[in-house]
């Protein structure tokens, strides 16, 4: 009977302490999850998933740079600031022209060194340039790199000299600064140069590739998540160029829709959201009082520096007549789109370009040319529409639609199917299209579809951002509509896939991009330019893009604001890099 007892008391000492044991272990593995998640900074990549997650070569023009590749790895030579309009020094220190502005010379900032420790140097930048040019339009920027390089010139490892076909004011801010996005991507020549560029993916986690300059390597990669691990040997913080960022690890995941992305940031599982709703924003700032946006008050978006637009394939009957263009152009009614696509937060667009204060004086010079027949663009008309519809020759049938020949007039607007914000502007112009007596239609194509279709000229409209290029003055935009990039539909285009033609045009657009930024002879060419785009509308302007990026506190500060505008504060673009640096933890 003793023993009895001692056994069961035994017994029950035992399941005491593997109950308490047992209680304990989901505290722990919280408390170890806790401690892992303040030393992660977690971003959403909003476009798509990654198709090939294995594809880590920045040159190829199918690769993903936005799963943290170009902002967490891969470092930019300059950035350009649009909160100051300077110039900011990276890799890069300086970067000079000639009076000719045919010669450029770079110097590089001493002690880079590529994540595997080898020494980053100007034959990284000649080899990926020549490779670029070698092979153009294959690859990323190659295209415009082959315009203008003529040959290159090594004086030693920190500088070399750029030898231009012909002058350009404009070759360090088009290509080797981040403008836009992104920048021209350098790889390892001490990797690359035994590779087919066409075909080398740059993923062997076995020889630590990818290999970049920036201060995280990947860790491990999937279809909807990329982690990365911050590289503590990282040249920056070695040589005291930047202390190494706070961030001990980084992810960056694709959640899909609005609604999913908010219920992680609502949970402060998701330090940064790409662009959501007002609606979505409102309800999730009531969910978790840790988010901030750019503004802390209405609209709470920032400004993107890329203005929506419905963009026609000029290539294709009847879209390729200019009145026709117009037609449609009056039957939108933009103060509609405004109120409901983007719930406010945006303005109408009457331009090419953004709203950004070294914009403007363009902009309001142009103005009086946004019109025809006397009628403002952006004036809902659609008496003028019904005008010129009949001028072609077409009437109204039956079914309410404008008819010509026995063949209904109508047209498809395609949008990219993460993208929320255009589904939402193409339903509203698809129903006032209707009204009007188009039979238009629209469709929603997976993000690589959409894109192929946009270069090889596989459609008739879509909703998209093509126009995108100026932020601190108008020639980069300009450049985007010269007939120089036009080729035939059905091979693959560049830029100006609308392909739109016009020799005046693009005489002009030339004229300008040999003057030096700010020269006062700009003014007249633009005006004439501008004059001859807007006769034409190659594309119709819908609306100023915004961005409603919120940021969750609860685990990280320093999140780019109105009230602290260090950097602009997309972090899709490459010039995240500046925000991981200035990102502290919450204590």
């Amino acid at each position: 009977m003793r023993i009895l007892k001692f056994f069961l008391f035994i017994a029950a000492i035992t399941c005491t302490m593997l109950f308490f044991a047992c209680s304990s272990q989901p505290s722990a593995e919280k408390q170890l999850r806790e401690k892992e998640r303040r030393k992660t900074a977690i971003f959403d990549i909003a476009s798509a998933r990654i198709v090939n997650p294995l594809m880590w070569n920045p040159l190829m023009i199918t690769a993903r740079l936005d799963q943290g590749l170009h902002q967490a790895m891969m470092e930019p030579l300059f950035i350009l600031n649009y909160q100051t309009n300077a110039i900011e020094p990276w890799l890069g220190l300086e970067m000079i022209s000639n009076t000719a502005m045919d010669i450029w010379t770079l110097k590089l900032r001493p002690g880079i060194e590529w994540s595997d420790g080898h020494p980053f140097t100007v034959d990284d930048i000649i080899f990926t340039t020549d490779l670029l040019v070698r092979n153009a339009p294959m690859f990323r920027y190659s295209a415009q790199l082959a315009k203008y390089v003529k040959r290159m010139r090594k004086i030693d490892s920190l500088n070399m000299v750029f030898e231009l076909k012909a002058p350009n004011p404009r070759f360090q801010l088009d290509h080797w600064i981040i403008r836009m996005w992104g920048s021209c991507s350098v790889v390892p020549k001490h990797i690359f140069k035994d590779k087919d560029p066409l075909t080398f993916s740059f993923y062997d986690p076995q020889k630590g590739w990818p290999v970049f300059t920036g201060p995280y390597v990947l860790k491990n990669a999937t279809q909807t998540e990329f982690n990365f691990i911050r590289n503590n040997n990282w040249w920056g913080a070695k040589t005291g160029f930047k202390p190494l960022p706070r961030p001990e690890y980084l992810k960056f995941v694709w959640y899909g829709p609005e609604e999913t992305r908010t219920a992680a940031m609502a949970a402060s599982n998701l330090d940064a959201i790409m662009d959501i709703s007002l609606g979505a924003f409102l309800a999730l700032k009531r969910r978790n009082p840790n988010i901030i946006a750019w503004y802390d008050h209405s609209p709470y978006a920032t400004l993107d520096p890329c203005p929506r637009s419905l963009e026609f394939n000029c290539a294709v009957e009847p879209w390729n007549d200019k009145d026709m263009r117009w037609a449609v152009n009056w039957a939108i009614d933009r103060a509609i789109v405004i109120s409901i696509a983007y719930e406010g937060t945006s303005v109408p667009s009457t331009c090419m370009f953004p709203l950004y204060p070294p914009l403007m004086h363009y902009m309001e010079m142009s103005k009086k040319f946004a019109a025809n027949n006397d009628a403002p663009l952006d004036a809902y008309n659609p008496g003028m529409t019904r005008s010129i519809f009949e001028s072609k020759g077409y009437h109204l049938n039956k079914n309410g639609y404008y008819e010509k020949d026995g063949k209904e007039l109508g047209f498809t607007i395609t949008t990219m199917e993460s993208e929320i914000e255009h589904q939402r502007t193409a339903q509203i112009i698809v129903e006032q299209l209707q009204a009007a007596g188009i039979d238009a239609t629209t469709r929603v194509e997976a993000t690589g579809t959409w894109m192929d279709n946009y270069y090889y000229g596989n459609f008739e409209a879509r909703i998209g951002w093509e126009s995108c290029a100026s932020a601190n003055e108008p020639w980069a935009t300009m450049d985007m509509f010269n007939e120089r990039w036009v080729v035939p539909l059905g091979k693959r285009g560049n830029l100006n896939c609308y392909r739109w033609s016009n020799v005046e045009y693009s005489r002009l657009v030339d004229s300008i991009g040999v003057l030096p930024l700010g020269d006062p002879r700009i003014d007249s060419l633009y005006a004439q330019a501008m004059k001859i785009w807007y006769h034409e509308l190659p594309v119709v302007p819908i609306a100023q893009a915004k961005k409603l990026i919120p940021f969750c506190t609860t685990y990280w500060k320093g999140w780019p604001t109105a009230d602290n505008p260090y950097i602009q504060p997309f972090t899709w673009w490459q010039s995240t890099q500046v925000i991981l640096h200035k990102l502290e933890p919450v204590e």
